[in-house]
């Protein structure tokens, strides 16, 4: 314990001396009113705190005590369905405490501490065991069985292990260890800034697929990759974010509003209870973890709140889950960031980010990955982080968009104009990107179809063409194109309103299983080729543009995806149409 006081306050920095025994990043109490701060800088005895709570009111003289612990977060079951601030205290438990405002320095516990869970041991007495290892599980909710660790640093042989209801301080085994007795819980701690350990950092080989068609099939995300979603304002940044929280193939979802604004949070807190998860019919808050850091919360802890939201991500990929972390957004992280470096008065970098915003946007993506986590089970867990950023004026040259695409592989790059149109996702094709193509190609033959990759590379090539072609008609008119080419813009126009096109907010369109993704390509994609065929044998442009089928076509996104059958019915209604204009002769 270091025990020291304030001689400047500024905003949410506060510098304190006689703080000669304090660490870096150790969390202090501030003045009387217990405010929670944490060090990030230490000279001499002179310690700088960043305050996580309003520092109104605070002067010179007041006292600072340092706890000796850096920022951590508790790690046991309660996490799920709970809704924390940046720094790990239950909204809930804080309501009943001080209203509907955050009083400041409200202390209240960040897990259940009274709570009894059924604990369900899986190891037994005698049995070796080291960090990591999976010694009973508690059902946490329906869906999630919530896996008991040995903490890192314990190594030993099981001396007694229980069994029934106990909270989350009680002990539940007891492990000899080389330095004797060792009493374990189910409750374990973390610092925010460090890493989980684990034994290997595997290469990503699957998709984390999200139902999302345009994400899915030309620019997916492995599990336990990265990607980031910048746009202007009005986009549909957090509107992509809530689709992946809602339908990514995880079986955790860690959701962090990282300075959002109040109103979008409560969309997400309000929505999330009522949403039913797709694989279980379970209410989707049973496998969720909500962080709320809200846009009127004191700047400071937008820092902290990512760190905490991606180590209870960790903490559940040790389980062997596969993880998805939605950060939205990361500007205002970035910012805060800034806001603290400028009062440091350290030097700043381009437009007055900190010189060190790389690296720290690195770490915090580089915690992202699938591994093989550390006990003697070897089992795999994946954690999936996906960030969205927010440049000034949609201007991704700006710094915070520069230092993260530098970092993850997928760019999904939103486009105002599409928004503009009401296209939704307005994600655009042309200038979006994954790193994940050529890894995930396999899993896509082996797992969809033989020809998938070629359908998604002629799509794609469709859209390039439908991008050079309408530059044409801009110049010259639409008289001067080939029928062909006509039929071509017609096809990638389809493909745009029909397929990349989807209704988030419909009940049946706002999620598109993989397969079915193949089978409206295959549709779309047998139309253009049928078409063409036709032209070149002689049959009326105009014709195959009015066919009845093409309303068919747009129709199959509203297809239950239980009746992939209809797709069987859709193709040879193309076949029979085309033919039957074949038939009456050309042109």
């Amino acid at each position: 314990m270091s025990d020291g006081r304030i001689i400047k306050v500024s905003g949410p920095l506060v510098i304190a001396e006689g703080m000669q025994d304090a660490k870096m990043y150790d969390v202090v109490r501030v003045s009387n009113k217990n405010l929670i701060g944490e060090i990030i800088e230490i000279r001499g005895d002179k310690a700088s705190i960043q305050v996580y709570e309003e520092t109104s009111g605070l002067g010179p003289g007041e006292p600072v005590v340092s706890t000796g612990e850096p920022l951590s977060v508790e790690l046991g079951p309660g996490l799920i369905e709970s809704i924390f601030d940046g720094i790990q205290r239950p909204l809930d438990v804080v309501r009943s405490v001080s209203g509907d405002n955050i009083a400041r320095g409200v202390q209240v516990e960040k897990l259940n501490k009274t709570k009894k869970w059924n604990f369900e041991p899986t190891a037994k007495t005698g049995d070796a065991v080291k960090a990591g290892d999976i010694i009973g599980t508690v059902r946490e909710t329906s869906i999630v069985i919530h896996k008991i660790m040995v903490p890192h640093g314990v190594e030993g042989t099981i001396e007694e292990i229980y069994s029934g209801e106990f909270t989350i301080l009680d002990t539940i085994a007891k492990i000899k260890t080389k330095d004797g007795i060792i009493d374990i819980q189910m409750l374990q701690k973390w610092p925010v800034r460090k890493g989980r350990p684990y034994k290997e950092k595997l290469s990503p080989s699957t998709p984390m697929t999200t139902g999302q068609r345009i994400i899915d099939t030309f620019f997916p995300v492995a599990k336990g990759g990265t990607a980031c979603i910048p746009g202007p304002f009005g986009s549909g940044k957090t509107v992509v974010q809530h689709q992946l929280a809602k339908w990514a193939d995880a079986e955790i979802v860690v959701y962090i509003g990282c300075g959002e604004r109040g109103n979008e949070m409560t969309d997400v807190l309000m929505e999330f209870p009522e949403l039913k998860d797709p694989k279980t019919g379970e209410p989707l808050m049973k496998r969720t973890v909500l962080i709320a850091n809200t846009s009127d919360m004191p700047v400071a802890a937008r820092e902290a709140s990512i760190y905490t939201g991606i180590t209870i991500g960790e903490y559940f990929r040790d389980m062997g889950y596969s993880v998805a972390l939605m950060a939205d957004s990361t500007s205002r992280w970035a910012e805060a960031l800034r806001e603290m470096s400028g009062r440091l008065e350290e030097m700043p970098g381009e437009e007055g980010y900190p010189a060190y915003l790389g690296s720290r946007a690195a770490e915090f993506y580089e915690r992202a990955g699938k591994v093989v986590c550390v006990g003697t089970d070897n089992r795999e867990g994946a954690l999936t982080a996906v960030g969205a950023v927010s440049p000034p004026g949609g201007d991704l040259s700006e710094p915070v968009t520069q230092a993260t695409l530098r970092i993850v592989k997928v760019f999904w790059g939103l486009d105002a104009a599409l928004a503009y149109r009401r296209h939704f996702p307005a994600i655009n094709w042309l200038q979006s990107y994954s790193l994940y193509l050529d890894r995930l190609g396999d899993w896509f033959v082996q797992e969809v179809a033989p020809d998938w990759q070629s359908l998604r590379m002629e799509t794609m090539r469709l859209l390039q063409e439908e991008e050079e072609l309408n530059e044409i008609v801009r110049l010259v008119g639409f008289d001067a194109l080939s029928l062909k080419d006509r039929f071509t813009l017609e096809a990638s126009k389809s493909i745009r309103e029909d397929y990349l096109h989807q209704n988030a907010f419909h009940e049946i369109d706002t999620y598109t299983s993989i397969h079915k993704q193949y089978r409206m390509l295959r549709a779309i994609l047998l139309f253009y080729h049928e078409g063409q065929k036709a032209l070149s044998e002689g049959a009326f442009y105009k014709e195959l543009t009015t066919l009845p089928v093409r309303e068919d076509i747009a129709k199959a996104k509203l297809i239950l995806e239980n009746d992939i059958e209809s797709f069987d019915v859709l193709e040879a209604k193309i076949k029979d149409q085309i033919a039957s204009i074949l038939s009456k002769g050309g042109n």
